[in-house]
């Protein structure tokens, strides 16, 4: 008898779990299968997978297999004296018999195989995964988009407060099952393109907010826009760079209701140039002051 190795049919370890052998048996079986493979000796292929699944699949037939020990693919071998004692349930003559016709006497046989010997095996479509570009304002209100997946057209509609990085599930929009199996399912990979003004971290914007150094030292009320309009913000007084402000619900709605918020990020700029009234004024600012912006550094 030669030895078949089932274990490297299916692409698996032979102390590979029960899923392990299930997951690699349907990845095996939706790639050969003859009704929906390309490939060229996709029949063979996919009986060698079903016969080796046939076996493996099984807890009390993948015991009597590991029992026959391991042996190089298409070895000539004979199966432990006592193997048919605490295995076999049928004829005990292993001459000129094939491997699968063995684990046939054991109730394996063919005709209760999975695709095997002429039964169609449901199997589910494939996965499919595009990447969506959106812009933050379609991003904020939900938008739709049109693909083509192979032969099929598909219209995906966007929620509003889809995020960067986000991975939407679109069920049934995949790859065609074959033989009855369901299809697979269509996921899109959300990416926000660059804003001019808002930079997106999950459903929070933040929005860089320039000051003259006199607002930030002395407060004052600006305003700044939002995603659907304007707004008049307090800057208190001392304000410092880098400081936040948060509006709260300015940001990107989320799916279950309600918005991030908004973050004004203060910055400080100076007058790229003064005039003689300015200069005169910062001198006297300067003489007058007792602050000194890097007392620590003198620690």
């Amino acid at each position: 008898m030669k030895y078949k190795d089932y274990y490297k049919t299916l692409g698996v370890e032979r102390g590979a779990s029960d899923e392990e052998i299930k997951k690699a048996y349907r990845k095996l079986a939706r790639k050969y299968h003859p009704d929906v493979s390309r490939e060229a000796n996709a029949t063979a292929r996919f009986q060698e997978v079903s016969e080796a699944y046939e076996t493996l699949g099984n807890k009390e037939k993948r015991a009597a297999y590991d029992n026959l020990g391991s042996h190089a693919a298409g070895q000539d071998f004979r199966p432990p004296p006592d193997w048919f004692e605490r295995f076999g349930r049928g004829n005990k003559s292993f001459e000129d018999v094939d491997l699968s016709d063995l684990f046939e006497t054991l109730g394996v046989g063919r005709g209760r195989g999975r695709g095997f010997g002429g039964r169609k095996v449901p199997l589910r479509g494939e996965d499919y995964a595009v990447t969506v570009r959106l812009t933050l304002e379609e991003a904020a209100r939900g938008t739709e988009r049109q693909f083509r997946i192979g032969e099929q057209a598909v219209h995906a509609r966007i929620p509003k407060g889809a995020t960067d990085g986000e991975r939407l599930r679109l069920a049934g929009k995949g790859g065609p099952g074959a033989n009855g199996g369901p299809a697979g399912d269509l996921f899109l990979h959300i990416e926000l393109e660059p804003h001019p003004l808002f930079k997106a971290g999950g459903h929070d914007l933040d929005l860089e907010v320039p000051l003259a150094p006199w607002e930030a030292a002395l407060g004052a009320q600006v305003e700044i826009p939002t995603l659907e309009s304007r707004v008049t913000v307090k800057v208190p007084a001392g304000s410092r760079a880098g400081q936040k402000l948060r509006i709260a619900g300015k940001g990107l709605p989320k799916p279950g209701g309600g918005s991030g918020d908004l973050y004004a990020v203060l910055t400080i700029v100076v007058p790229p140039s003064l005039t003689e009234r300015e200069k005169s004024l910062y001198e006297q600012l300067r003489d007058a002051s007792r602050f000194d912006p890097r007392g620590r550094l003198r620690r």
